[in-house]
């Protein structure tokens, strides 16, 4: 398609080159006109009377109106779209410390599709993975970028009207960082800082330096999450019991004046907050307002609240209003779900989705971001998420929003099928789980992992016909496979996976029940079973890498090998074990001798399968690790 695309070209003409090639689009002054305006309202993307027209007030408003242009006029030549922006902020968080760390190449890819999308802004998730020049073990051998990597991004972002906001971590989750010699000195417990310690915040100083060099926003996500423990550990030892509210107020105060020395506005996650907001809490005054004394005592940050588990509107409302008590319009922070184990949980993403964005809209929420989350391993591949990144960004542009024009843009902007996409949530939600998963099962996980000869989790899939239910799955994830040739390698990923399970989820339970019969010829029949899925594991452990060294660092893939490796190696020591019953030199197989329990814990049964997604709690009732 050639297009001449004229009018005031400043703000967008280098971002414009960049999508031009990524449309496929030559630009030409022999091309189709199409007259750019910027000025204030909605986006427009018009052509009449063989002229084109696109109106934007900000460049990313451009490039989302660019790719309705050309995906309109594909259909018709005649067309005028209209959209107004929802809010002000609109954009993606990507984690960036669970073993994936995804390479610059990989983050320009993301920014692309999110500016034909119309997110504007994307935080990379960096606990200890960016370089800290004073710290040469923070993040060492975790793929951490450079200073010059991060600005690569941050300036390709800026072309395309995306604002790149560094998100790291000043108080919690930093056991990775924490875990060298050097941190000895200022940490509390293994993944909480010590507060009040003057070397912590010269090590904060540190980083908060680091980020200023490399990005340009004078906006930064500070963290400070999840702090259960905090001054339960070291501090407990120097200064003896202090409420974890004054505590944390006290740090984010010495946090901030840090943040501020170098021109920053920081956010923060909200929900070390939440004690506040209950009716009957202890930091309400007589007239049932939160405290004066403890509304004093919180720095002026941003709140992102968080929440990506409830499928009730009123949920999200109730929430923000209570943030809203602390005199302050909080930030949304969704969830993709792309930390459910192997396989996205895209049920629970779009329920959750749906949810959030119509109370964001209702209480006036002008902020929202979609996390992409990597719990326990990133073994989900992120590219996974698009689906929900284009549901976030029609909410973004739209009041309300069908499935098929969620489906009808994800085509032009992802060239996939939306629909073929959600075939893949069937890898967990299999028989026995509620409908969109909302309990987040793992079926693929645990039936992947678990150990054929202990059966950890047997008895929760027992009667579940899992291998069945996997063997239908095969074509119906093939023929998406063929239905979307630009995500081939992803379907082909996960039609393994299945073909893997289709056998391997109820082996253990036949192996058992072969066993206790005493079935000797079953038992030894079943030694075939066991080099096939040897080798079928193997080869998805292939597939599973050539996407991850397209997407990711190198830094990470050991600990998936591992597992894979634990797998393959393992039904070794099953073979092992059975032939050295069969040849009669033992009398018996005690890992099959023991009776079979339903697993109950550490994490919730639910849907009789299993709420946790940690893999050694997955592999062995042993300690995993000392």
């Amino acid at each position: 398609m050639k297009l001449y695309i004229k009018g005031d070209l400043s703000s967008v003409e280098v971002g414009l080159r960049i999508i031009s090639e990524h449309l496929n689009i030559e630009l030409s002054t022999d091309g189709h006109p199409i007259l750019i305006k910027n000025e204030k309202g909605p986006l427009k993307a018009a052509n009449q009377n063989g002229q084109g027209e696109i109106t934007f007030e900000k460049p990313i408003h451009f490039f989302r109106a660019l790719g309705l242009w050309v995906e309109n006029y594909q259909k018709n030549m005649e067309f005028a779209v209209s959209e107004v922006p929802q809010f002000s902020m609109s954009g993606v968080m990507l984690d960036a410390s669970r073993n994936a760390v995804p390479t610059v190449a990989d983050i320009e890819k993301l920014l692309r599709r999110m500016a034909v999308m119309g997110l504007d802004s994307l935080m990379l998730y960096t606990e200890d993975t960016y370089e800290v020049k004073e710290h040469p073990y923070f993040g060492y051998m975790r793929g951490r970028y450079t200073a010059e990597e991060l600005r690569a991004c941050d300036e390709y972002a800026s072309t395309l009207g995306i604002e790149m906001i560094p998100c790291i971590q000043t108080l919690g989750h930093l056991r990775e960082a924490l875990k060298w010699n050097y941190a000895a000195g200022f940490k509390d417990t293994d993944d909480i800082l010590l507060v009040d310690e003057p070397k912590t915040y010269e090590f904060l100083e540190n980083c908060i330096r680091a980020a200023s060099e490399a990005f340009q926003t004078k906006r930064i996500h500070i963290g400070m999450d999840e702090t259960f423990q905090l001054g339960l550990g070291k501090y407990l030892e120097k200064h003896g019991y202090e409420n974890h509210i004054e505590i944390m107020n006290r740090h984010l105060q010495k946090v901030v004046a840090i943040t501020e020395k170098y021109g920053y506005k920081p956010m923060i996650w909200s929900d070390m907050y939440f004690p506040l907001f209950s009716q009957d809490s202890k930091y309400r005054d007589e007239n049932g307002g939160i405290r004066e004394d403890i509304l004093a005592g919180i720095p002026d940050v941003e709140l992102v609240y968080w929440n990506y588990y409830r499928k009730e509107q009123e949920v999200y409302e109730k929430d923000f209003q209570h943030h809203k008590e602390l005199g302050r319009m909080p930030i949304f922070a969704g969830g993709a779900w792309t930390w459910n184990g192997m396989v996205p949980n895209y049920g629970k993403a779009v329920a959750t989705t749906e949810a959030a964005m119509a109370a964001c809209k209702k209480e006036g929420i002008n902020e929202v971001f979609v996390t992409l989350w990597g719990d326990n391993g990133a073994e989900t591949p992120f590219s996974t998420a698009d689906p929900i990144l284009q549901l976030f960004a029609e909410h973004t542009y739209h009041g309300k929003v069908s499935s098929e024009q969620v489906a009808e843009r994800f085509e032009f902007c992802c060239e996939g099928h939306f629909d073929d996409f959600m075939i893949l949530k069937h890898l967990d939600e299999t028989p026995g789980v509620m409908e969109d998963n909302m309990n987040t099962s793992m079926t693929s996980k645990v039936t992947l992992y678990q150990d054929i000869l202990l059966g950890l989790y047997d008895e929760n899939i027992r009667g579940l016909e899992l291998g069945e239910h996997y063997r239908k799955l095969v074509p119906e994830i093939e023929k998406a496979k063929l239905h979307n040739p630009k995500w081939e390698n992803l379907f082909g990923f996960y039609e393994q996976l299945a073909r893997v399970l289709s056998v391997k989820a109820e082996a253990g339970l036949q192996l058992k029940e072969a066993y206790d019969q005493k079935d000797v010829e079953q038992i030894r029949a079943f030694m075939g079973k066991l080099d096939w899925i040897q080798t079928n594991v193997d080869e998805l452990r292939k597939k599973h890498r050539d996407i991850w060294f397209a997407a990711y660092k190198p830094f990470g893939w050991e600990v998936i090998d591992i597992r894979y490796g634990g797998v393959i190696t393992r039904i070794d020591s099953v073979k092992y074990r059975i032939n050295e019953w069969l040849e009669g030199r033992i009398a018996s197989i005690e890992e099959l001798e023991e009776k079979r329990l339903h697993h109950d814990g550490p994490w919730e049964i639910v849907d009789g399968l299993i709420g946790g997604n940690i893999y050694h709690r997955i592999v062995t009732a042993g300690n995993f690790s000392l």
